[in-house]
């Protein structure tokens, strides 16, 4: 798309209209200075004043498709020249199409699906389908997580932004994760013996595993670091679950839909979920639509029960529409294979830079979920800017990035690469150049 094909926006009116009756989440109202986005594409977009940005946070970590797919655009006009809105109660051909088509790209024996408005509300509905099924309560989930801003998803949630919002849903027990950078036991991975792994099985025996309903993980933990977990993690994390009857949910909001190179995050690691969530990549936050999905034995035990769950917008015809179209695309278009590659590129990509650059401490991705963590000093390994808070060290590198066109998403001491599945090589090299010098700039902050 050209500059001079862009439709024309009164950008000081959208500002305006904004700032004036906008509140916009995780902000401190009084601090925006929100860019006006006019039209994007492909894995581009470009604000009002027409300046083209490469969008290498595929906007929330959902753009997976990439923006404005013809195909999934489309699908939207089709269904709204056909049937806008059904009530849940109802069958209708988008609404069951989908449900069929996710039960073949989901793992084995997830063939059940309720669906939601996002990723938050799918997680407090699996929540509610957990508790429904094994007649118990607790549920387990880990301190470095996310799982959605609503009551019962950010009591789930982790990170510090449940504190604030505090008390939550009752019920809820907190364990440590394997983020073997920063290993909270100390330990080095290969000599750790899985403490990570046995901190948890210690806790249900202190919690009583008669009133443990489910743990909830993310596949790969997403906007607290992309931390991924040894194969042998997710190996005895199961056998856990099955040994004390403890059903295994696994939160592949974020990592789902071809963002580690797999379908979901859990393909990775040889195990099978009891109940999985997702969102955001199932059909690219185009209309929005969350799904919880069930296994069998899981639905035969609540099958006969009322289900106390319920959204006057669940399964909206335009959000399934949409995410048949996505899912259709995602097969035809091999975009999980291109994810798959293009995170090939991008592993060699990084490790090229931690051993040029001075501030990078560590580096990790699984297919286009990727991360570079800075610090001040490799040995002592601290952060660049403080833990749950910002500095001049990342200001600086958000500005060098913004002032080449490329949309980043940084958060503490993190450097997050997580693209549209659809970029192309060229287009990841045209990141990694920013990249780097942005990198070079963080150089700067180095303590020896």
């Amino acid at each position: 798309m050209n500059t001079s094909e862009l439709k024309k926006v009164n950008v000081d009116e959208v500002y305006k209209n904004d700032r004036d009756h906008m509140i916009h989440s995780w902000s401190v109202q009084s601090k925006l200075n929100p860019m006006v986005v006019n039209e994007a594409e492909g894995c581009y977009f470009w604000d009002g004043n027409g300046k083209k940005y490469l969008d290498m946070a595929a906007q929330l970590v959902n753009q997976n498709i990439g923006h404005q797919h013809p195909k999934v655009v489309k699908a939207i006009k089709d269904q709204a020249d056909k049937l806008c809105f059904a009530a849940p109660g109802f069958a209708n051909e988008a609404r069951s199409t989908l449900a069929k088509l996710l039960s073949e790209v989901t793992p084995e024996g997830i063939n059940h699906f309720f669906f939601t408005n996002g990723g938050a509300d799918a997680n407090e509905n699996a929540i509610k389908i957990a508790r429904l099924a094994t007649g118990k309560w607790k549920i387990i989930s880990r301190y470095r997580s996310y799982h959605g801003s609503t009551y019962g998803a950010i009591a789930l949630t982790g990170d510090p932004r449940r504190p604030p919002v505090e008390p939550g849903m009752p019920g809820v027990v907190k364990v440590y994760d394997p983020y073997c950078y920063r290993c909270t036991f100390g330990k080095e991975y290969g000599k750790c013996n899985m403490e990570c792994v046995k901190h948890i099985e210690e806790t249900i025996m202190y919690e009583n595993p008669d009133t443990v309903a489910a743990i909830i993980v993310e596949s790969v933990t997403g906007s607290n670091g992309i931390f991924i977990p040894p194969k042998e993690y997710f190996t005895q994390l199961r056998a856990l679950c099955d040994k004390y009857n403890i059903l295994l949910i696994t939160d592949e909001v974020m990592s789902g839909f071809g963002r580690t190179g797999e379908w979901f995050g859990i393909d990775n690691f040889g195990v099978l979920p009891d109940i999985m969530t997702m969102a955001k990549g199932i059909n690219s936050g185009y209309v929005p639509l969350g799904a919880v999905g069930v296994s069998d034995e899981v639905t035969k035990k609540i099958y006969d029960k009322n289900l106390f769950c319920g959204l006057t917008y669940s399964g909206h015809p335009l959000a399934c529409a949409a995410a048949v179209a996505t899912i259709t695309a995602y097969r035809e278009e091999k975009v999980i294979e291109n994810a798959k590659a293009q995170g090939e590129l991008l592993a060699n990509f990084i490790a090229e830079m931690k051993e040029k650059h001075r501030s990078v401490g560590d580096v990790r991705n699984i297919g286009l979920f990727g991360c570079i963590e800075l610090v001040k000093n490799r040995e002592t390994k601290e952060p660049i800017v403080p833990w749950n808070g910002s500095g001049e060290a990342m200001d600086r590198v958000k500005k060098s990035f913004m002032d080449d066109g490329v949309y980043m998403y940084l958060r503490w001491n993190y450097m997050f690469i997580v693209p549209p599945c659809t970029i192309s090589e060229e287009e990841m090299k045209e990141a990694f150049l920013a990249i780097d010098k942005a990198l070079t700039i963080a150089d700067g902050y180095v303590e020896e």
